[in-house]
């Protein structure tokens, strides 16, 4: 059995989700997510990121490792860029960089992508990490009213 595999977000379910993005550690690294999460707000999230699969072929994935819900991201757009995201349950944070690689094999193999993007909070302080996966620093930008800082990694990086 493969460790680490990707499924649909509507294959998990709902309760999981809920309780991912109500994890307290989890709600410290999104600055976006600012109220709890609640039935009504998974149910509209699943509804715009499958919207986002059926007006632009890709969007974001959930997370099996070993079987058991890790998280969700991957790529989505995300102001005409493909953007990379990563929310992990703790428990699991030790394997983002094994699914960094899985999702960039698919943006520039697969999908045949010249670059992709990633928003990170300035205030984060493990955005070093960041440059050592190859990005490099793309400037800010504003989504919902919070400053991100982007990164970009081209198709030619290692």
């Amino acid at each position: 059995m493969d460790d680490l595999k990707f499924v649909h977000l509507f294959e998990v379910k709902e309760e999981q989700i809920i309780d991912l993005m109500n994890n307290e550690m989890v709600g410290r690294q999104m600055p976006l997510l600012t109220e709890s999460f609640s039935a009504e707000n998974c149910r509209a999230f699943l509804k715009a990121k499958k919207q986002l699969w059926d007006e632009h072929g890709f969007g974001p994935w959930a997370f099996l490792i070993k079987g058991e819900f890790a998280g969700w991201g991957g790529l989505q757009p995300e102001h005409g860029e493909a953007d990379f995201a990563l929310v992990l349950h703790p428990k699991f944070w030790g394997w983002g960089r094994k699914i960094f690689n899985k999702v960039k094999d698919q943006a520039f193999n697969q999908m045949n992508l010249n670059s992709i993007t990633i928003l990170f909070p300035p205030d984060r302080p493990n955005s070093k990490a960041i440059t050592r996966l190859g990005f490099t620093d793309d400037g800010q930008l504003i989504v919902n009213g919070e400053l991100f800082m982007r990164f970009r990694l081209t198709k030619s990086q290692p």
